[in-house]
């Protein structure tokens, strides 16, 4: 019998495997020489990925390999093999128990392919920035050549581009719905979300003679199964293949009806003297534990692969259940078939306590890349050297990232002793530290220690946001635990200064004046980046963000502590062009706002449709999963996809470059704006031309920089970046490592 683990075993709570006799190596081996030097015979476990090897918790191979190297396992590392044969994954020679496949910290699509298809002339986690070290869709093809190089050993993969691929999803750069990167990879399990528990009790197991075809209840896993395969007779199906029929229909029990079914005698409570049999009668805890019961032994069907391929109703209806199915507390089992066989997800993995998230963060990290690559630069590691990782995942649910679908959006938060140790460990072992903590973030540089107020609400939850329309009444605000810890960061010895570089949650930050205060006074360097993403309420809702106002109030008390302080400080807010449900007039009035407010953004981000996101599912079907659904009706999401409309929404961004002004004149007069072209004030472009601008724009319909597109903040593309199992290093609106080169977005006119 298989029963999906409802109680996970304490992640360090296992018994060591015999290899932790050698003890902790200064670097994963590489070759077979450091492994003979470790007197090492054989890996047990071999892990590749697409990136450089660098031995730092922000890197998600060190992350995971350090994880099973603390559960007592010889782990070797391949990094960016050459993927054209088999030959390079036989480098370490044959794993005893399996090879764990990963592109990398990033989608190896949006590592390597800009907002507008173009290949892009670097990879930031490459040593000196060389393009091209792996190959489209990583995961499937290093899966594949593992198979080739061994037959026979088990494959496990991850990271953020297999976790966000785990169902049929549409593929932007192909444009078409792709299946699972099961199937296709011919991998034997697949671990998603942030599932160091999955993968450590998948070693353990393995070591002890277990098969991985075995390996089937074990939350944050994903793997094939025959159309009819079950884990158990407890368990049931749910059908909701079909729009707005999800399952069948029962007819709820009346609780004080008498019955003479064998059901109703044997729950009743000894017969009375008239024979009568009364009916005992449930309190609310006996029904709830039945619901979860019933819950944690129901499956449901989505529409298959090739349903959602040619139905787009279908593909959002999936996209939608998939999503309600995201919160640990209460999340059921889904399959979805492909061909013959089905894809089997159970559900996500609970997360890390406190303690536990400490264990990972504090193995000996060599805080340094692998001495190989000599002096080699790699950007990504260059960006977050300095930078502490104080905490995983993201309640915010915007439906541009992936961060939520991913880590989940229970935070898990590291102790104020942890991140404290780790601060004074890179003081100590980073080359180049000068006493500036560059980052203490994450997902969000103020969800640190945020949490619901109840745990039994936070169980049963099914919103998608904790935050949209607005901040859950059971949502705890308190930054005092965030303040706690600047202030003790500032005093730790040999630190100089702690900026803060991850985005800031802004709509939360409200709620505690006090936090902006303790921000603003000792941790913005003149510029602090958050994201208002637009200014119009229609796309805001599709974004499930704020609207204007919140970012108003936080102006305002982020200009009064900065002129508290005596500093001159400024706000540099992101914006998204081409966002499902944005019109040409929206982004005309945000242009509109941004000239009134003096911002002049030097760089721009345009949507990219993100495996798995629901902003994704709007742009391919144009219909909004946020809502109910139905075949015939429904709220219909407008896509921008012209390449054309594309480059005018990333103009009016940029509509202080005169490159793009032939663009937006043209459009102006199509949407009888023509008084917005003038030299007035109120004006947005002028209607003279300087000598030798304006061609590419205006022939080509290029916005914007050369780097426009290429080097922009990480939004919705970007922010597909995470190792096997784990969050760390994960690029995103608020981390660093995914765009090397970033420049401030914004810089503001000062008068």
């Amino acid at each position: 019998m298989v029963s999906i683990t409802q109680t996970p075993p304490p992640l360090f709570g296992y018994r060591k495997f015999w290899a932790h006799r050698f003890g902790p190596a200064p670097f994963l081996p590489m070759s077979r020489a450091e492994m003979e030097t470790l007197g090492w015979d054989s890996c047990d476990i071999i892990l590749v990925t697409g990136d450089a090897y660098i031995d730092h918790p922000s890197f998600g191979m060190a992350l995971v390999g350090r994880l099973l190297e603390a559960q007592g396992f010889r782990v070797g590392i391949i990094c960016q093999p050459d993927w054209n044969s088999a030959q390079a994954f036989k480098q370490l020679g044959k794993p005893n128990l399996f090879f764990g496949v990963t592109a990398g910290n990033m989608d190896s699509m949006i590592n390597r392919y800009t907002a507008d298809r173009k290949i892009r002339s670097d990879d930031a986690y490459t040593p000196n920035a060389e393009a091209n070290k792996r190959p489209d869709r990583a995961v499937t093809v290093y899966a594949q050549r593992c198979r080739e190089a061994f037959s026979g050993v088990p494959v496990v993969i991850g990271s953020i581009e297999a976790s966000l691929r785990r169902i049929a999803h549409y593929d932007y750069w192909s444009d078409k719905v792709r299946r699972s990167v099961l199937p296709d990879s011919k991998a034997d399990l697949l671990v998603f979300g942030n599932a160091e528990r999955a993968i450590v009790e998948i070693a353990h197991r393995l070591a002890k003679g277990e098969k991985i075809t075995e390996i089937r209840d074990l939350r944050g896993t994903a793997f094939m199964v025959p159309p009819g395969w079950l884990p158990s007779d407890e368990w049931d199906e749910t059908d909701s293949t079909e729009v707005d029929t999800p399952g069948p229909l029962v007819k709820h029990a009346d609780p004080y009806a008498v019955e003479d079914s064998k059901q109703a005698t044997s729950c009743a409570t000894p017969a009375a003297a008239d024979g009568a049999q009364p009916v005992r009668l449930l309190s609310r805890e006996q029904r709830l534990a039945a619901r979860r019961d019933k819950r944690a032994h129901t499956v449901i069907r989505l529409p298959s692969y090739e349903q959602v391929k040619d139905d787009p109703v279908l593909y959002a209806h999936a996209s939608r259940t998939f999503h309600l199915e995201s919160n640990p507390g209460n999340a059921r089992a889904l399959r979805q078939a492909h061909g013959e066989r089905d894809v089997w997800l159970n559900p996500p993995p609970f997360p890390l306590t406190t303690e536990e998230i400490d264990g990972v963060y504090e193995a000996p990290y060599a805080r340094r890349p692998h001495p190989s690559y000599g002096e080699a630069k790699i950007p990504a590691w260059e960006m977050i050297r300095f930078s502490v990782n104080i905490m995983r995942g993201c309640f915010g649910g915007c439906t541009f990232c992936s961060i939520t679908e991913h880590e989940g959006r229970i935070i898990q938060s590291r102790s104020e002793d942890s991140i404290i140790r780790e601060i004074e460990e890179m003081r100590d072992k980073t080359p180049g530290f000068t006493g500036t903590v560059s980052d203490l973030g994450g997902p969000t540089a103020n969800m640190f220690h945020l949490k619901c107020k109840d745990e039994k609400i936070e169980s049963a939850c099914r919103r998608l946001s904790c935050v949209y329309p607005d901040i859950c009444e059971n949502m705890n605000t308190d930054h005092s635990p965030l303040i706690s810890l600047y202030r003790r960061a500032r005093a730790v010895k040999g630190v100089k200064r702690v900026t803060i570089g991850s985005g800031l949650r802004y709509d939360l930050a409200v709620h505690s004046p006090e936090y902006i205060k303790e921000l603003v006074t000792h941790h913005v360097g003149g510029y602090l980046k958050i994201a208002p993403e637009h200014t119009e309420e229609g796309v805001l809702s599709k974004m499930m963000k704020p609207g204007m106002g919140a970012y108003d109030r936080f102006k305002q008390l982020f200009d009064r502590f900065s002129r508290e302080a005596g500093k001159e400080q400024y706000l540099i807010p992101y914006f998204i062009a081409a966002h499902p449900g944005t019109t040409d007039e929206d982004m005309l009035n945000l242009a509109l706002w941004l000239k009134k407010n003096n911002f002049r953004l030097d760089q721009v981000q345009a949507f990219v449709p993100t495996p798995m996101a629901l902003a994704t599912t709007m742009y391919h079907t144009e219909k909004n999963p946020l809502k109910k659904l139905h075949r015939d009706g429904g709220e219909h999401v407008g896509a921008v996809r012209n390449g054309r409309q594309r480059k005018l929404h990333k103009a009016f961004l940029r509509y202080h470059d005169a490159e793009n002004w032939p663009l937006l004149r043209e459009a102006l007069k199509e949407m009888g704006r023509a008084d917005l072209i003038g030299n007035g004030k109120k004006q947005l472009i002028p209607a003279w031309q300087p000598a030798g601008t304006g061609l590419r724009g205006l022939q080509l319909g290029v916005a914007g920089s050369s780097k426009t597109g290429q080097n922009a903040r990480p939004s919705a593309a970007t922010r597909l970046a995470k190792p096997l199992g784990s969050r760390t290093g994960q690029p995103s609106a608020t981390r660093h490592p995914a765009t090397p080169g970033r420049a401030p977005e914004a810089k503001k006119r000062r008068p």
